[in-house]
């Protein structure tokens, strides 16, 4: 049959094109071995990857709107049978948009919505070995993840680091295992050598830059960062010298979160990296204020029956949806036969939480680790805390983000999920996507919080900018009757309660400050603990943060200042229309209240004391409107 003259002439031509195709020469980049990933929409972070051709090591650099983010940064892991830092030739490059929708159960905005960039490049050494370098961008950060295939057996460690500009002003705190050290401002080249946490922030021509992890499991060995003073490069460092693994490896995400202060500190980009929820219902999990009693009576308090109703009934005469009880409600559990199916009558928790359950409260409770390290010990407790109808585990002191205590969260977090228990890790790690993954952990310390009394006013304004970022926040605040031990303003302790976010808001004050504050506690009676939005409306690290977060059509405000007193000026960037603004301030003889009517846009003056800050509702105005407040 004879072939038309049209089809003959396409065939001609797509053949052609296909053939020029084939040898049309490598752009600039790719003979250079240089690949370029950014975000999908204009003038976001860019990252840059590139390939020396002599020595096989690859190199990641991040800029936005043309200016240094992160200066080229080696990359490379190292295996027991496999060096893949070094001798890598380029083998192809994949790439895909990542556009999700999903919806957090707390945080600072509960529907999220991400779209990042992904690059795909593949490598291997000259043995064959192989490695995939996993390089994602979107409009708040850059992050990248090593994928090796099955058998190269152990890991040894990583040749990552970050190369920050030496004069690039630094916010670290000194790594510790519970991650409760100071942020304190250096330069990325003065601070003292030694480790530091994986939260580090940095300031360069290119915006803010906050260092951190996400998707963090058993599979691999939690990160911290070396620092030789006098250089800004800051090295990857494993908490395992030897990270077990036998089968293939995605490792975790080392994420950079950059923009502005603004949307630095509003991100959800390690929330966004990690695994979608694995717990399929969440109805049962919902976040509140809490009145937490271990600041309140201590370990006495936590032994008393009688003081636990009364902190309860103080709760549910506030409205507050939970209590917790803290370490020394168990403290006879080593005299309990728990071989006995009815062990738990040995216990008066049950009947604390019937009490509760009357009067519309949660209970949540203290637990050791170690009371919960073997699946035997997590087959009594959690089955029974669920059948009392405890609503939430503390779990305490594991202090350790070596692999063995990470494969312990793995079944910690299932177990709890599907035990129905909301969890509140103390002495703990520190949010590394953990929050989307399993959303029944509503909150974690790993933060020099309100229990500490060597905080100072500039670490307060640190933490909306370090630590918040990447998650809830245990901070605890509330504690008044701590005066002295605490380096800052009532106003500002009450502000605090806006400015940490934590799904589970721990109250840490005694019922009397409370009364003799009435101001503080009306406050307290509002303010949520999940919110819709986060706004950063004025801040500096180190000097003042004032963070805007809003609960339906209210917006909640909280300032912390750090220094000498002063007329505070705040943007009130809270939408169009007239605003009541009712604040919580320092007065001579006590909290104040001050209200007024703005439009959006306009400056907010407040006077703050020396270390003080401020507490605020904002609410549209319309005539009749005197107050915030609603019952």
């Amino acid at each position: 049959m004879a072939i038309p003259l049209r089809t003959a002439v396409a065939a001609l031509c797509a053949g052609l094109v296909a053939a020029l195709l084939t040898n049309a020469p490598a752009s600039a980049d790719q003979r250079e071995h240089v690949w370029k990933v950014a975000g999908p929409a204009t003038r976001e972070p860019t990252a840059r990857i590139q390939l020396d051709e002599t020595t096989g090591t690859a190199s990641i650099s991040v800029t936005r709107g043309g200016r240094t983010v992160i200066e080229p940064s080696p990359v490379g892991i190292v295996t027991e049978r496999a060096d893949l830092s070094r001798d890598l030739r380029f083998l192809h490059r994949e790439d895909r948009l990542v556009d999700e929708r999903y919806r957090a159960r707390s945080g600072k905005r509960l529907d999220r919505r991400l779209r990042m960039n992904e690059t795909r490049l593949s490598f291997a050494t000259p043995a064959g070995a192989r490695l995939d370098l996993v390089v994602r961008a979107a409009a708040d950060g850059v992050a990248y993840r090593y994928v090796l295939p099955a058998g190269y057996g152990d890991v040894l460690g990583e040749t990552s680091a970050f190369n920050l500009p030496p004069d690039a002003s630094a916010w670290l705190g000194a790594y510790r295992v519970d991650n409760e050290g100071q942020f304190v401002e250096y330069t990325a080249a003065t601070a003292p050598t030694g480790e530091y946490s994986d939260q580090a922030l940095f300031e360069t021509d290119g915006g803010y830059t906050l260092l951190a992890e996400s998707d963090l499991t058993g599979d691999y060995s939690g990160a911290r960062l070396a620092h030789d003073q006098g250089a800004g490069t800051y090295r990857v460092r494993l908490a395992d010298d030897r990270v077990r693994t036998d089968g293939p490896l995605a490792t975790p995400w080392r994420a950079m979160v950059t923009g502005d202060l603004a949307t630095v500190t509003r991100s959800t980009f390690t929330d966004d990296l990690a695994p979608a929820s694995k717990v399929r219902d969440t109805s049962w999990i919902k976040p509140g204020t809490v009145l937490w009693t271990w600041l309140a009576g201590g370990r006495e308090a936590g032994r008393s029956l009688s003081a636990q109703k009364a902190y309860v009934d103080y709760a549910a005469e506030r409205g507050w949806p939970y209590e917790a009880v803290d370490a020394g409600w168990y403290f006879k559990a080593d005299e309990w036969d728990t071989t006995d199916p009815d062990w738990q009558t040995d216990s008066w928790m049950p009947e604390l939480v019937d009490h509760a359950r009357a009067k519309g409260v949660g209970i949540i409770v203290w637990i050791h680790q170690r009371d919960l390290d073997t699946a035997e010990e997590r087959a009594r407790w959690l089955p029974t805390l669920e059948r009392w109808g405890v609503k939430g585990v503390k779990i305490d002191f594991m202090n350790s983000e070596a692999q063995p205590m990470l494969q312990w969260y793995d079944a910690i977090l299932a177990e709890t999920a599907a035990h129905h228990l909301m969890v509140d890790f103390h002495g703990s790690t520190i949010p590394k996507g953990i929050q989307r993954t399993w959303p029944q952990v509503m909150t974690l310390e790993g933060v020099a919080g309100e229990e500490k009394r060597t905080n100072t006013a500039a670490h307060l304004t640190t933490l909306p900018f370090t630590r918040n970022v990447i998650g809830s926040m245990d901070f605890t605040p509330g504690a008044f009757q701590r005066v002295g031990l605490r380096p800052n303003s009532d106003a500002a302790e009450v502000g605090l309660s806006v400015v940490a976010e934590s799904g589970l808001q721990m109250f840490a004050g005694t019922p009397a400050s409370y009364d003799e504050r009435p101001l503080a506690r009306a406050y307290f009676d509002q303010v949520p603990a999940a919110w819709d939005d986060t706004r950063l409306l004025a801040g500096r690290p180190g000097r003042e943060a004032v963070l805007a977060r809003r609960g339906g059509d209210r917006w909640f405000l909280g300032g912390v200042y750090a220094g000498a007193a002063r007329t505070a000026e705040v943007p009130l960037a809270v939408g169009p229309g007239r605003w009541l603004v009712e604040t919580v301030e320092d007065g001579t003889g006590g909290l104040v209240r001050d209200r007024q009517v703005l439009r959006g846009g306009d400056t907010l003056r407040v006077d703050v004391v020396a270390g003080g800050g401020f507490a605020g509702i904002a609410c549209l105005w319309r005539p009749g409107i005197t107050t915030c407040h609603r019952p």
